[in-house]
């Protein structure tokens, strides 16, 4: 008789695969929570002590791991010795196997877990047997996801037996679940122990959507979340509405809603390739949306928008009259919903912006045959800390204005110059490879704009005294730049002889 071994945590749907089973002639060893459950579905089984003449000891902690069981798994039917082996043992083949594994992941994301609990989830019976099962896939099927039962069952309706090729995939998916589980419980007692920087990086990812393409038409894409997502993400947004995000869209919502994490005041960000091209404040919603379409009325077409705010209809009205790509807000109040839901392909996500403090991950980036791992880029400053450099200082406003600009040049591509008053970006000069060329850029866009209250922002150092002479014949009064420059002399006496106010920050916000 063949027989299958089934202990599983989640139990979803196991009482009909397992009598589909017995139905095809298998015998049911089984353990614990599982076998109780089976029993009183009216399913025989074989306990597992029965099968290694062994009981459970160490409170469960060792159960399986057993020469009756692993020689079951492990023993080749296609090598005579194996199999004389087996017979010399009394070791029965064991045809079949159905486990998942103690629920690790759903343990550490109990916000008040301890390492006792989290370490007791770690599995280690469960692991072994299936890949015991997953490296002897020529004889054994192994199952370790409830979405597979159907696919078993059919192939044994059809044919009596599971296929080599289905055996094979079943056996890879294996080595995948238990990879991915050991990169959690490694990444979790990682930070247990306070390991900053591994010798191994273990990370693990879940399929979260196919993309239609990928930055371009001709490139395939697949969308991975985190296996334990930041509710502040992406990945954790909310679609209401509209067509299936692009691969572009993906990455542009992500640049957006970390900038818009900068700001506690209604706030809206329009954003586009990456870089936002209009940020407004205001005290109400609608204002800060204004304010931000004014930055940029040409930009902001076919751009991704964040509010911070619910958004109401006078708002959703304004939106209405643009073509946007995406809008994300933490609400939509329902007047809004059913105008800005009239476009069919606009999508509409929510997002949870109480969550937006919430401790951050280490970002990772992808190069040819490797991977850059850093910390996000999260630095708040304190503008009392700043350094004032110039023979004049800025004003209270001016400096809550700088602090307005730093904020929104950190999130800009380098070279970035960003030019701004309180109320909104006045032009932002972005990724050009000189940094006059960003300063004539953002300059450009903001000039009928620049009035006295109008500050700069660069994101690094001045090379040259070129970019404040410029500023300066433009009107801008204030600047915010991070210093450490060897020519820093000549950008200060040339801020002086327009009289601005400089002050340095001590910190440079590059982003490639």
């Amino acid at each position: 008789m063949k027989r299958a071994l089934v202990s599983v945590s989640d139990k979803k749907n196991l009482v009909p695969f397992v009598s589909k089973l017995v139905e095809h002639g298998f015998e049911i060893i089984s353990t614990g929570g599982t076998k109780h459950v089976l029993e009183e579905a009216g399913i025989n089984t074989i306990s597992v002590e029965t099968v290694t003449g062994f009981p459970e000891i160490l409170d469960g902690r060792v159960k399986t791991l057993n020469p009756f069981i692993h020689g079951g798994l492990l023993g080749r039917r296609d090598l005579p010795e194996h199999v004389e082996t087996m017979q010399k043992l009394h070791i029965n083949p064991i045809d079949l196997v159905c486990v998942n594994l103690y629920p690790f992941k759903e343990t550490i994301e109990k916000p008040d877990v301890d390492l006792e609990t989290a370490i007791e989830n770690i599995d280690i019976g469960g692991p072994s047997m299936l890949r015991s099962a997953a490296k002897n896939f020529h004889d054994v099927t192994v199952v370790v996801d409830a979405a597979d039962y159907d696919l078993v069952i059919k192939e044994l309706d059809e044919q009596g037996a599971t296929s080599i090729k289905t055996r094979a995939k079943l056996s890879a998916k294996v080595f995948r679940h238990t990879a991915a589980y050991d990169a959690l419980i490694a990444d979790y007692l990682s930070k247990q122990a306070e390991v900053e920087a591994p010798e191994k990086l273990t990370l693990t990812y879940e399929l979260e959507d196919t993309m239609r393409y990928g930055e371009n038409s001709h490139q395939k894409a697949w969308f991975y979340r985190d296996a334990l997502p930041k509710e502040y993400s992406i990945t954790n947004a909310k679609q209401l509405h509209g067509k299936q995000l692009s691969y572009n869209n993906i990455k542009d919502a992500d640049a957006a809603i970390r900038i818009a994490r900068e700001f506690s005041e209604p706030t809206v960000v329009a954003l586009k390739h990456m870089n936002p091209c209009g940020i407004g404040r205001a005290e109400q919603i609608e204002q800060a949306w204004d304010r931000a379409y004014e930055a940029d009325s040409i930009s902001i077409f076919g751009g991704v928008i964040v509010l911070n705010r619910k958004v109401d209809l006078k708002t959703a009205e304004k939106m209405h009259k643009l073509f946007l790509e995406i809008i994300i807000a933490p609400a939509f109040d329902d007047q809004a919903y059913t105008i800005l839901a009239k476009k069919k392909n606009l999508r509409l996500l929510t997002l949870d912006f109480a969550k937006k403090d919430e401790p951050t991950k280490k970002e990772v980036v992808s190069v040819m045959g490797g991977l850059l791992v850093q910390e996000q880029d999260v630095l708040q400053e304190d503008p009392n800390n700043w350094t004032v450099v110039t023979k004049k200082a800025p004003t209270e406003s001016q400096l809550q204005t700088l602090l307005f600009a730093w904020k929104t040049v950190k999130h800009t591509k380098s070279n970035a110059i960003v030019i701004a008053n309180q109320k909104r970006t006045l032009g932002i000069g972005a990724g050009q490879p000189n940094r006059i060329d960003s300063t004539k850029i953002a300059v450009k866009h903001a000039l009928d704009s620049i009035k006295d209250d109008a500050v700069l922002a660069s994101d690094a150092f001045f090379p040259m005294d070129d970019c404040v002479q410029y500023a300066a014949e433009h009107g801008i009064k204030a600047i915010v730049q991070p210093g450490g420059s060897i020519r820093d002399k000549d950008s200060i006496a040339m801020a002086d002889k327009y009289g601005i106010a400089m002050v340095t920050t001590g910190i440079r916000h590059f982003r490639h």
